[in-house]
């Protein structure tokens, strides 16, 4: 990394030697930095300069990481860097001494400092620190990328986040906004009584998703497991033992492809309302994204690359049958079977297998003609029920199931359904998923004996929703692919 954002004519291996150099003349001289345990910081650099009116005058502790330094005689400034952002250092000679002034000028950018000193401005007017003591609290032994290029490359960035969030400002607002987002998340179910609970990441069933799982062998019982693929079954269980709102923020594996919405491991918020169903949990979705947007950006309206998304309007609901006569014109509920669809697929040019049914064909008309006119907050609701096998059917209806998926910028945000508690019916559901799983659908679910245990003993009426975390950040941040919005996204080792 380091030779890549060096200026020309440098020689980095002797810019590293010189740095573990000066380290070593520290610890021969007793003052090795790695031994200090603790600093006593005061403030950051933001509270000093929104507090300047009442700090000046005043002795203040800092600490961070030095990204500048310009040494003039006996007087020098530097600029330390702390969680809040930058802030300037004013270091004389005769206000730290003149050893530990000699010591200040053979620093680097990229140590780690404490700084004691009395608030005040500058002759340019810049809110600074008047230094009367300087520790140096670690020793940077790599050197940082050249500060007027930066760190440009995205493969080094996702892989050495901690160089991003250091050279990169608006990484690091990006990730404090995400910790803002998924805390405004807890704040809002918290006040509606929901409980947040931890659900088993290895199972031995990965079930509520059509996803293809991660396999992995457990020694001690000498048995194979599976990474989970959602959250859902395990906090149905919940909704069984009387737990009546729950949810789970937490890790979930897909074993799929990368791309700019895709990570194999993604962070999923799931909850379960007893006694509701999928209207009341639009309802509920409306709001929550209503005021995660206001607690975290202070307004309702979302600017995502250029496209600008009103959270504040009543978020638009439509089937997905009258979706797709909108902006495929073709009316699904004028298509007696599965023959009749494949005829118009293959006249749309829609691709389809042939274990496919009309559901299915209907689907995937949804995802080749629909999905990019959603821009909008918009709920698409009534699926068929070939691709929803733990939802409700709809008892006018039984071709189509209580579901509703909302989209925003073309993407699927949440799936949410009105719960199927109905055990003999989620069996026969189980059944088709294994039918399809033995035809060679690798992504198809498997019955679970225990959670139709659960079901048996009894199930209320329920809604529950899956919301996609990182898309949700990826929107609220301006983000452009999801790995910008992953600390330390998955990506394919160097040495392979």
């Amino acid at each position: 990394m380091a030779a890549k954002n060096q200026p020309q004519g440098q020689d980095t291996n002797a810019l590293l030697q010189v740095r573990r150099e000066k380290l070593q003349n520290l610890q021969e001289a007793g003052r090795d930095p790695f031994v200090i345990t603790k600093y006593d910081v005061t403030h950051h650099g933001m509270e000093i300069k929104d507090g300047y009116d009442e700090l000046e005058g005043k002795e203040v502790s800092i600490a961070g990481r030095m990204m500048f330094k310009r040494v003039m005689g006996k007087a020098s400034f530097c600029n330390v860097q702390d969680l809040s952002g930058k802030i300037q250092a004013y270091v004389a000679r005769d206000d730290i001494g003149e050893e530990a002034y000699k010591d200040f000028k053979k620093y680097d950018v990229g140590d780690i400092l404490g700084i004691r000193g009395v608030v005040f401005k500058t002759k340019t007017g810049e809110i600074s620190v008047h230094a009367s003591e300087v520790t140096l609290l670690s020793k940077s032994l790599q050197i940082l990328p050249e500060k007027y290029h930066g760190l440009t490359d995205t493969d080094i960035r996702y892989r050495q986040r901690y160089v991003d969030l250091i050279m990169n400002e608006d990484v690091k607002e990006t990730f404090v906004k995400r910790s803002k987002i998924i805390s405004a998340i807890r704040k809002f179910l918290g006040d509606k009584d929901f409980l947040e609970v931890e659900t088993p990441m290895l199972v031995s069933n990965a079930g509520g998703a059509a996803a293809r799982p991660f396999e992995t062998h457990f020694n001690a019982l000498n048995e194979d497991l599976k990474l989970r693929i959602s959250l859902e079954l395990y906090l149905k269980r919940l909704i069984v033992g009387g737990l009546e709102r729950v949810y789970e923020i937490g890790r979930v594996f897909r074993n799929e492809g990368l791309d700019t919405r895709h990570n194999p491991e993604f962070t999923l918020m799931e909850l379960y309302q007893a006694y509701t169903d999928y209207h009341g949990m639009m309802d509920l979705t409306e709001e929550m994204y209503r005021y995660i947007a206001k607690e975290v950006l202070g307004t309702t309206t979302i600017t995502y690359q250029g496209t600008e998304m009103d959270l504040g309007k009543p978020f638009e609901r439509i089937t997905m049958v009258e979706a797709v006569k909108k902006y495929a014109g073709v009316d699904f509920d004028e298509i007696p079977d599965t023959e009749a669809a494949k005829k118009i697929a293959d006249e749309k040019h829609v691709e389809y297998e042939e274990r496919h049914k009309k559901g299915d064909i209907l689907n995937l008309f949804f995802e080749e003609f629909v999905e990019e006119h959603l821009i909008q907050p918009t709920f698409v609701m009534d699926h068929p029920i070939e691709i929803s096998p733990l939802t409700k059917k709809k008892p006018e209806n039984p071709a189509y199931v209580e579901r509703f998926e909302m989209f925003m910028n073309g993407w699927e945000m949440c799936n949410a359904y009105s719960e199927l508690n109905d055990p003999i019916d989620q069996r026969e559901r189980f059944k088709e998923q294994d039918a399809n799983a033995a035809a060679g659908d690798d992504e198809a679910e498997h019955t679970d004996e225990d959670f139709l245990n659960a079901l048996s003993i009894g199930m209320p009426p329920t809604g529950g929703i899956g919301y996609g975390i990182d898309r949700l950040c990826m929107l609220m941040t301006d983000s452009p692919a999801i790995r910008d919005v992953l600390l330390f996204p998955t990506m394919k080792s160097l040495d392979k």
